[in-house]
């Protein structure tokens, strides 16, 4: 990676990866894709370039990767599971046909792609403890019906095209730096925000419903190892399981209160959240990418609880 294009930059994942990957590559070298309404504020706008590069529109990410002789481009742009479920038709313009979009113009100018997929992607039918890399994926949202489309997608134009197309299968992805956008594991975000306000935190997922999870620190260690991988090593590519902990809503509330002791959670189990949950893994075999290219998460649980209260209480 030379030049490098993050679409959706100012996103959950985007405002963090674009920091972290100009800190690796120089600070000139990392631009930062926005829609407009979405302008990158504070040090993401004052660190380096930006430009609009919106995925509904080929023709502007062709100016942008030409004008910045981009070689990689992270295609972070889509809607989150609940968000996605309440408006179908936009985020399968974002995801899909906004992906055609960035695939087409990585073609014609050669540049390597990275989509995430998730574990969205599986569905009710697929094995929940030590999900397979390689299993049935029968989703029932359109957030996960978009991500298998992704995930085939990719590897339709690396095998048709030659495109260097590579992804991973993020699990639940919990941050300090940005709030909750609509995702079915923001839970695990919120209830740190609670637990430092010390107000009581109403859990919208059951009791006992595991699901995969990572903390940020590790989602974008895995998101730019990947990309720098050696290629011939790589047999997947679309996309990989990538997983840290496995837990469920008692078991991060349990971890929270080991630090903060008057901490309190009540449940109020929102029916759509959790119909999702339940269709996703509690816990994905990550063998794969751990072979193929030495993914390795670096926090559990404990350590990340530990990370996140003493990030929340200096903001």
């Amino acid at each position: 990676m030379k030049n490098v294009l993050v679409i959706g930059s100012t996103g959950q994942i985007g405002s963090e990866l674009t920091m972290e990957l100009r800190r690796r590559y120089g600070n000139d070298h990392i631009v930062a894709g926005y829609i407009p309404g979405c302008e990158p504020k504070g040090d993401l706008a004052e660190s380096g370039p930006s430009a609009v590069a919106d995925v509904t529109d080929g023709e502007a990410v062709s100016r942008v990767v030409r004008e910045h002789h981009i070689d990689t481009i992270y295609n972070l742009a889509a809607l989150l599971s609940v968000v996605a479920e309440q408006k179908p038709r936009l985020a399968w313009k974002v995801g899909i046909d906004g992906l055609w979009n960035v695939l087409e113009v990585a073609r014609e100018e050669h540049c390597a792609v990275f989509t995430p997929s998730s574990i969205g992607s599986f569905g009710l039918e697929t094995p929940h403890e030590m999900t397979p890399q390689d299993t049935i994926q029968r989703p029932r949202t359109i957030y996960g019906v978009s991500k298998v489309t992704t995930e085939l997608l990719s590897d339709w134009y690396f095998h048709k095209y030659g495109v260097d197309t590579r992804s991973v299968r993020f699990p639940g992805i919990i941050s300090y730096v940005t709030p909750p956008g609509g995702g079915t594991t923001d839970y695990a975000v919120d209830i740190f925000y609670y637990a430092v306000r010390g107000e009581r935190f109403t859990c919208p997922i059951k009791a006992g419903t595991r699901m995969d999870m990572m903390y940020m620190p590790d989602a974008l260690h895995a998101a730019i190892s990947l990309m720098e991988a050696d290629p011939s090593r790589l047999i997947h590519r679309n996309g990989f399981n990538v997983a840290a902990m496995s837990f469920d809503p008692e078991m991060i509330y349990n971890s929270i209160k080991k630090l903060c002791p008057s901490f309190e959670m009540v449940y109020d189990v929102d029916p759509l959240k959790q119909s999702i949950a339940e269709s996703w893994p509690d816990q994905m075999d990550d063998s794969c990418a751990r072979q193929e290219w030495g993914w390795k998460h670096r926090y559990n649980l404990p350590a990340m609880t530990k990370d996140m209260l003493e990030k929340l209480r200096e903001k």
